[in-house]
């Protein structure tokens, strides 16, 4: 069976339990997206948007629910299938980067693909192909401490891609950059997005952030709200 919507989540809740409390982040939380969209999450702090991702990614599982990618049901995997999952479906950005520190960029960029069956050539061709995506080409060997934020930011995108995945989650992806770069940043999310077919479910605080995406929605108690309401 085939399907326009890439996410699929029904009915959705997450709970956390607290020594004697329950605390509800969802309850009865429903969301499709589209394949190819380019979604922004908007909500003030505590309502829910980094559990969200987290959900959406794989990296947590729902209390209660079903999370569909691609037709198939996520939430039902075991911890090893979802590792899989993750490393054949999901790239990552985050708004501090996540770069190893003691890795050249090169080698940032590579380590996605070490869990993969390439060879040592075939992932040095990925890799430079990231690389030259995002304009870094020359940068390949420079360490994180030698390149500025909008670089290092790059270097994470280059690796988030580096796999060819279908799917980009970006956590605040430019929280830490000033306006300038922060829509340098934007606009290669925008042109992954047009181009190159990824979907992308970017969290942001930032309405200018949110504007480079095809629709925001709105988060607040858990529950999508209209924009009016959010204000």
């Amino acid at each position: 069976m085939t399907t326009e919507h890439l996410f699929d989540l029904q009915k959705v809740a997450k709970r956390f339990v607290k020594g004697k409390d329950s605390i509800t982040i969802f309850d009865n939380l429903d969301l499709s997206i589209n394949k190819g969209d380019f979604v922004a999450i908007m909500g003030p702090s505590g309502s829910g948007k980094t559990t969200l991702l987290n959900l959406l990614g794989g990296v947590d599982q729902p209390t209660e629910g079903e999370i569909s990618f691609d037709g198939q049901r996520i939430d039902k995997l075991s911890e090893n299938l979802l590792a899989k999952w993750r490393a054949n479906n999901v790239g990552y950005i985050f708004q501090f980067y996540n770069l190893m520190p003691m890795l050249n960029a090169a080698r940032n960029v590579e380590l996605p693909l070490l869990l993969t069956n390439l060879s040592s050539s075939e992932r040095k061709q990925s890799v430079a192909t990231a690389l030259e995506l995002v304009g870094l080409a020359d940068r390949a060997k420079h360490m994180p401490s030698e390149l500025s934020g909008g670089q290092q930011q790059r270097v994470a995108i280059a690796r988030a891609v580096v796999s060819d995945p279908k799917l980009l989650l970006c956590d605040e992806p430019t929280g830490d950059l000033d306006r300038a770069t922060a829509d340098e940043i934007l606009k290669m999310l925008q042109l992954l997005n047009r181009e190159f077919g990824k979907t992308i479910i970017m969290v942001t605080h930032d309405p200018s952030a949110a504007k480079y995406a095809n629709r925001t929605l709105h988060l607040d108690k858990g529950k999508f709200v209209d924009r009016e309401l959010a204000a």
